[in-house]
């Protein structure tokens, strides 16, 4: 008799989980903005998702466009290019493969919202 052998794709489950921030990333983005709330410098937010990227849009006003986004990307070239800070012009403010260490390194009060 034949051995019969269960093959499991983990990647696909892997890549399932993937497809938002998890609890500790979202955890994170969520004290920062709760920080910047209390400083008066950001009013709104929402979360935009796609099959490339996972972003947590910031608005200064909740009809503007977002002055602020904090990427995920699903699909980096490279290694540093994990998590990304863009302004609303779609600029490439900052890069890292670590979100705790880019949220910590970012000058917050620095970044000017402009209007």
């Amino acid at each position: 008799m034949n051995k019969i052998r269960l093959v499991i794709n983990n990647e696909a489950t892997k890549n399932e989980r993937e497809k938002f921030f998890i609890k500790q990333e979202l955890q994170s983005i969520l004290n920062l903005y709760a920080k910047m709330v209390s400083n008066g410098s950001w009013k709104d937010y929402s979360f935009t998702s796609g099959t490339k990227e996972v972003s947590f849009d910031v608005y200064q006003r909740s009809s503007e466009k977002p002055v602020i986004r904090i990427l995920k990307n699903l699909k980096p070239k490279y290694f540093n290019e994990k998590y990304l800070i863009k302004d609303k012009n779609g600029a490439i403010l900052k890069k890292s493969k670590n979100l705790n260490q880019l949220i910590s390194k970012t000058s917050w009060n620095k970044l000017k919202l402009v209007k």
